[in-house]
């Protein structure tokens, strides 16, 4: 038996379009959902997907609960990895992808300074504090 053999996900259920609206807003836990045309951005593949695209996957008949995931091919995403559409979301990742990683590192290279200089204030601080 091949341990590296891809898993493959049930067949999407089919679903009229208030059947699957209902189905976004129940199993989407973290954002609403007004129609089938609201738009979240998916972290995981880097796509804008709207609601009419989301899969749903399992029920009765399919392997486990029922769920919705990514219609990207490959993309593992689910309700948790997609954010709503803001400017600075799609602004940041219409960058390289080389260009956000500097980003993010030069974020972090930020909040290093930051804290580093936190922690010498707490320091110099307590040569101040009033005895009780």
């Amino acid at each position: 038996m091949d341990m590296l053999a891809p898993v493959s996900l049930p067949a999407a259920v089919q679903l009229g379009d208030q059947d699957k609206l209902e189905t976004l807003q129940r199993l989407d836990q973290f954002r609403h959902w007004r129609s089938l045309d609201d738009k979240r951005y998916c972290l995981g593949c880097g796509q804008l997907i709207s609601g009419r695209q989301i899969q749903v996957i399992g029920g009765t008949r399919g392997n486990g609960p029922l769920r919705i995931i990514c219609p990207t091919q490959r993309c593992a995403a689910i309700p948790m990895d997609w954010v709503l559409p803001t400017d600075e979301v799609l602004a940041n990742n219409s960058r390289p992808r080389a260009q956000r990683t500097e980003v993010v590192t030069a974020t972090s290279e930020s909040r290093a300074r930051e804290n580093r200089i936190a922690a010498s204030l707490r320091k110099f601080a307590t040569h101040f504090h009033r005895p009780a």
